[in-house]
């Protein structure tokens, strides 16, 4: 099975990176999160993905990250707040200060704001012109909002959108990841376990067929859908090394079956859910 995604047939990434959500808040724990995420670089975990509203999970990544800057597929985002032209600019900048780097190498609009998208996508282009950012996308877009993002200038230069997609939230399968596998428009998923509220009892006779837990199940059947990265966090190197165990599983036809009958798709249009 191929565990790699690559970004308009430019940037080749690992399908398992490793999100950082809620990183950095306490300043006795940076050293430990930035030494987890190290451990995911050494695993070939090394897409990392954080954002300008994790405040200082960024600083955690800067930390992670020095030293080893050409291991990293550094991934932030912006608040919609921020999304006009100079809002966008600024905020870019303070990002690439607080993780101690040059480039972006994807960033992203958090979710659809009151700013016109036009605004955050023109601000997108001079910033990769610049050389500030490497790619940009957009994260929280359901198949509207995709759309019409599109068709607005630049937007065909959308290289993601990451959304909130697992077992228990598989609204996208509607017509959303259809359509960006279309247009060759990899999906991000975060949250992968649900905030670990995922169900994971249902998943328990999948997992000993495989001698794996219920959450490296629900990681592998991520991993199994196709243009899909999967960025679980964790700030511990055991969880990481778990996780990453979860490359190993190839889900058999029958596994997919049980799957689909425990966690339906969906059986018509849903408002795609966000965290």
């Amino acid at each position: 099975m191929n565990f790699a995604v690559t970004f308009s047939g430019k940037a080749s990434v690992p399908s398992l990176g490793q999100g950082t959500w809620h990183m950095g808040k306490n300043r006795l724990k940076r050293k430990k999160e930035a030494d987890a995420i190290r451990f995911g670089l050494d695993l070939g975990m090394t897409l990392v993905d954080t954002a300008e509203m994790y405040h200082d999970a960024e600083l955690v990544v800067g930390k992670a990250i020095s030293g080893r800057r050409d291991d990293a597929f550094v991934v932030s985002k912006v608040l919609p707040s921020n999304g006009s032209l100079r809002g966008t600019i600024s905020a870019c900048e303070r990002s690439l200060k607080r993780l101690d780097i040059e480039c972006i190498d994807l960033y992203l609009l958090h979710w659809i704001g009151s700013i016109p998208l036009r605004q955050t996508l023109e601000a997108f282009v001079r910033l990769r012109e610049q050389g500030k950012i490497a790619a940009f996308g957009i994260s929280n877009f359901d198949m509207t909002e995709m759309e019409d993002a599109w068709n607005d200038p630049g937007g065909e230069s959308i290289a993601t959108n990451q959304i909130l997609y697992n077992l228990e939230c598989r609204e996208a399968e509607w017509s959303l990841l259809p359509w960006c596998r279309q247009h060759q428009v990899p999906i991000m998923a975060y949250s992968p376990l649900n905030q670990g509220r995922l169900n994971f009892p249902a998943l328990m006779d999948v997992a000993n067929r495989h001698n794996a837990t219920p959450a490296q199940i629900a990681l592998a059947w991520l991993l199994h859908q196709q243009q899909v990265i999967v960025i679980p966090k964790s700030a511990d190197s055991a969880h990481i090394r778990e996780n990453h165990m979860a490359t190993r599983i190839a889900l058999f036809p029958e596994d997919l079956v049980e799957i689909d009958q425990l966690f339906s798709p969906p059986g018509c249009a849903h408002p795609l859910q966000m965290l």
